[in-house]
């Protein structure tokens, strides 16, 4: 069973939120909002915060500059993961992405299924690892965002989540790129 090892010392995570939307500013961005409220309040670090618009290379573009800062270990991005022709958000993580993180997208179906029943499969939640950095792709909604945060990144983003956590293994991300 999952818990938190209180022995243990909280590590906070240097985490960017990127906002993909053609309508919302940051006066709008309630999804922005509702991540930045819970990353602070668990004792994380904001390193930075964007909206960009639904075109797959700005999306992609903004993911490799944060990839590419040491003052980044996560990404989480909110929107364009639906269906629609605009939604392109999971194109361009996968088209960064080294390695995608399959069981976090069933892991988020999973949760939604609990919340909002079948309309779940209508999500297209996706994690990945690119240079060392963890990328999520979440829903738009607030409710997305909430449930993504609290029932697996708050767990998984916590280095005394017990029996495994994403932070545990940070160091050994990018360990492939040191090799000679």
């Amino acid at each position: 069973m999952s818990r938190i090892d209180e022995t243990k010392e909280f590590i906070p995570v240097r985490i960017a939120v990127l906002t993909v939307s053609d309508t919302r500013g940051i006066e709008e961005d309630r999804s922005g909002d509702t991540l930045v409220a819970r990353i602070e309040g668990a004792g994380h670090i904001l390193a930075d915060r964007m909206i960009v618009r639904d075109e797959r290379d700005a999306i992609a573009a903004q993911l490799r500059e944060w990839i590419d800062s040491p003052d980044v270990d996560v990404v989480i991005s909110t929107g364009g993961t639906g269906l629609t022709g605009r939604d392109v958000t999971v194109e361009a993580h996968r088209d960064v992405y080294e390695k995608e993180i399959d069981a976090f997208g069933t892991v988020f179906t999973i949760v939604s299924m609990q919340k909002i029943g079948t309309s779940a499969v209508q999500s297209r939640a996706t994690g990945g690892v690119a240079g060392g950095t963890y990328l999520f792709a979440l829903p738009g909604s607030t409710g997305a965002c909430k449930d993504a945060w609290d029932e697996i990144l708050q767990y998984q983003l916590d280095y005394r989540h017990s029996p495994c956590n994403f932070v545990q293994i940070m160091p050994r991300l990018d360990e492939h790129m040191r090799r000679k």
